[in-house]
């Protein structure tokens, strides 16, 4: 394929960061596309999307803050309107295992008539060290609703490295590409993983799906916790407790071990106690 530019949305964000790095570091042209950048990207915003996707050839989808919300699906066919529009020839999509709405994202990209890859993907391990489960795991729990549900957790880094060779090797159009690690894990597997990597004590704490809601309208507004919540009610049932070939189709190796990330990021300091 030819080296055109490629744009990278949610490009702060962490699997956008990873992308951006790595495009940079194979010396891709790539422009970041958030809010504060110089081109600035933002997805409520569609006057933003023209100018940013000018002289694009390829693009990272990775659309904020869910699918799920209010006007998702409408602002998505939109944007691969505009993309098509502004002559972009590829679009990669991140999307999440077993949830609706993300399907209907993947229907969108999938009718666009640009050539596409989706990245369908299960829980990110980075949840646990730089995500909404950082703090409570620095506390000594995890609390999470699901029961003993199984979970193929899946390191972002792998994840990156799929999204990249989909936006610029030939030979992933029109590829699904589901994506997680290799085993099945409960959450107590999990605080226990965490806690023989970090040295400290992490324990399980089942909690309902009434108490996830409590707390996610707590600190981040009823809106966000009804839809986040009806997300967790829909994947955590058991859909999603099966290991997936896609690292090893998109990239030809196996993904990290949960037990592999978890000590590599105790070791980087994700964490470390505040002297």
């Amino acid at each position: 394929m030819t080296l055109k530019p490629i744009l990278v949305t949610g490009a702060t964000g962490k699997t956008g960061s990873r992308v951006v790095r790595r495009l940079q570091g194979a010396d891709r042209d790539v422009r970041s596309g958030s809010r504060k950048a110089p081109i600035p990207f933002d997805w409520d915003r569609p006057e933003t999307w023209g100018p940013a996707l000018a002289g694009m050839g390829s693009v990272y989808v990775n659309y904020h803050p869910d699918f799920a919300f209010p006007g998702a699906i409408e602002n998505l066919t939109a944007f691969t309107r505009t993309a098509a529009s502004a002559g972009v020839e590829r679009l990669v999509m991140l999307t999440g295992r077993g949830e609706h709405h993300a399907e209907l994202g993947e229907q969108v990209i999938a009718g666009s008539g640009l050539d596409y890859t989706v990245v369908r993907s299960a829980w990110f391990a980075q949840n646990f060290s730089e995500g909404s489960m950082r703090d409570p795991v620095m506390a000594g729990v995890l609390p999470m609703p699901g029961g003993d549900i199984e979970e193929p957790i899946v390191d972002i880094d792998d994840l990156a490295d799929v999204v990249v060779a989909a936006l610029t090797e030939d030979g992933h159009s029109g590829q699904t590409y589901e994506i997680s690690g290799p085993r099945l894990l409960t959450f107590a597997e999990v605080a226990d993983i965490l806690s023989g990597a970090i040295g400290r004590r992490v324990d399980y704490l089942p909690i309902s799906f009434e108490e996830f809601h409590a707390e996610l309208a707590a600190t981040s507004g009823a809106l966000f916790a009804d839809i986040v919540t009806s997300i967790a009610r829909e994947t955590f049932d058991g859909r999603n407790a099966r290991v997936c070939d896609g690292v090893l189709r998109a990239i030809g190796r196996h993904p990290r071990d949960f037990t592999e990330f978890a000590q590599f990021a105790a070791r980087a300091g994700k964490w470390a106690l505040a002297a």
